[in-house]
């Protein structure tokens, strides 16, 4: 069983005030809401404290800004602070230099490649909270496939586009699955799901044409 102490508390509220602006893409949800998500599977898949902390603020240096990475570090620990760096493929600084839409796009798939091969050889400790973040960005991404007032729509979010975001995912689950992390089958079912509903939405489109 996984004791949480008042380090997860004060976790919990580091993370609502770093994200306290940002909402998930294409929605009006508060972005915490993910980050407890990630938070609650990775404790559900037997995940540590550490684990969990780390699944609370893996998004910080990402979305917030590299200065995290040290308060981070001063008020978690060591071993926080490397997962959240190893679950981390760029940082808000980078990303707000590129403003050329083909800048962004080709960064995207830099970072994404390198991330990939990076989780490959990832400890076991960092794969557990990437997966858990995937598999819950999998789940409302096919939330929202389903939904008819968003379908395909959804894709215009992710800078991947379609075959990039399914690309991406389908790599995921991959490496998961090859390193036999306990979150695997349940991304794989999600990410076929996905795949799934994206064939069937473009199949009358492409009919049509």
């Amino acid at each position: 069983m996984t004791i949480l102490t008042d380090r997860f508390a004060r976790a919990v509220d580091y993370a609502r005030i770093a994200h306290a602006a940002q909402v998930r893409k294409g929605t009006g949800i508060p972005y915490i809401t993910h980050l407890l998500a990630v938070a609650t599977l990775v404790i559900e898949y037997g995940g540590s404290e550490d684990q969990a902390i780390a699944g609370l603020l893996h998004d910080t240096i990402e979305d917030c800004g590299q200065a995290h990475e040290a308060i981070i570090r001063a008020q978690f620990g060591d071993a926080v602070a490397d997962i959240v760096v190893a679950c981390t493929d760029g940082t808000a600084e980078g990303k707000l230099s590129l403003v050329d839409a083909e800048a962004k796009r080709r960064d995207w798939t830099e970072r994404k490649l390198a991330y990939l091969a990076h989780l490959a050889e990832a400890p076991d400790a960092v794969l557990l909270v990437s997966g858990c973040d995937k598999l819950h960005s999998a789940c409302a991404t096919v939330q929202d496939l389903e939904n008819p007032d968003v379908g395909m729509a959804v894709f215009d979010r992710f800078k991947g586009g379609i075959a990039g975001t399914l690309g991406y995912y389908h790599s995921i689950s991959s490496i998961l699955q090859a390193r036999r992390c306990r979150v695997a089958p349940d991304l794989d079912a999600v990410v076929e799901r996905m795949h799934s509903l994206a064939d069937e939405v473009r199949r009358p489109l492409l009919q049509s044409k």
